[in-house]
């Protein structure tokens, strides 16, 4: 399969990734594509346009990158992963000012694994959390120590804890009857969004709640989202158990469903 590593729309070369290697100063989006459309391209974009604003003051014009995302999916196969990653050329560690680019690579698209998951929790709060940023050691860190602990992941709860989000995840709660999203700060995942527009379409009733630990035994389900997957259930949140909650997870894979696919 023909997939993509691309610098501001031609071909990245060694020299060209080098200084990126170890960058952590830049924001993407994480997108799957299937026959060569999105969903929630405008997501994507607004999420783009105001991390790049928060971080460098500045944005690349929508057609610009509409232009760029296109490029990269022109040679590919139909079904993939999109990576689209802003970084100033000025580098890290400067106050010098430069027009944002733009790293693109595409790979084998991925639906998430099956589940379900059993989450540690962990105290975490990201920096600027409402952007999609590069460079979070304690991600991974805390990934791998939930997984030497016999979890799966871990969620986070904030300095109140209250439930926020997960290492790489959005998290979705049930209580019977409505989808429950964390009152807490976090970032609004690109899935996240389309799923909760949809189901406001679909008359599926959601609210946002603060959620602690001591709520789940007291919950009807549990997910965790992100661009791979609306959905997939949790089993175990720390100590407590979650049942299993079909009809919540086809709710969510619904709503999702209905988002249409759009061309870049």
């Amino acid at each position: 399969m023909n997939f993509v590593v691309q610098r501001d729309g031609r071909t990245a070369t060694a020299g060209d990734l080098a200084p990126l290697a170890f960058a952590g100063h830049a924001h993407f989006t994480a997108i799957q594509v299937r026959d060569g459309r999105v969903r929630g391209l405008d997501l994507h974009l607004e999420r783009l346009r105001s991390a790049s604003v928060e971080l460098f003051g500045r944005a690349l014009p929508e057609d610009r990158v509409r232009a760029l995302l296109r490029t990269a999916l022109a040679d590919g196969p139909a079904d993939l992963s999109l990576t689209a990653t802003v970084y100033s050329p000025a580098g890290e560690f400067t106050a010098a000012d430069a027009e944002p680019e733009v790293l693109v690579r595409t790979g084998e698209p991925s639906s998430g694994p099956p589940g379900p998951l059993a989450l540690a929790v962990v105290g975490h709060e990201r920096f600027l959390p409402a952007v999609k940023h590069v460079g979070e050691v304690a991600k991974t860190h805390l990934l791998r120590r939930a997984v030497e602990q016999g979890f799966d992941d871990a969620a986070f709860t904030d300095r109140t804890g209250a439930f926020s989000e997960a290492t790489i995840w959005n998290l979705a709660f049930w209580d019977g009857t409505s989808v429950l999203w964390p009152d807490a700060e976090m970032l609004r995942g690109t899935t996240m969004g389309i799923v909760s527009r949809r189901l406001e379409a679909l008359d599926v009733p959601q609210r946002v709640a603060r959620i602690t630990p001591d709520d789940v035994p007291e919950l009807a389900g549990a997910v965790v989202m992100n661009s791979w997957t609306p959905g997939v259930a949790v089993r175990r949140i720390g100590s407590a158990d979650l049942p299993q909650a079909p009809a919540f997870l086809e709710a969510l894979h619904r709503a999702y469903d209905s988002e249409p696919l759009v061309t870049p």
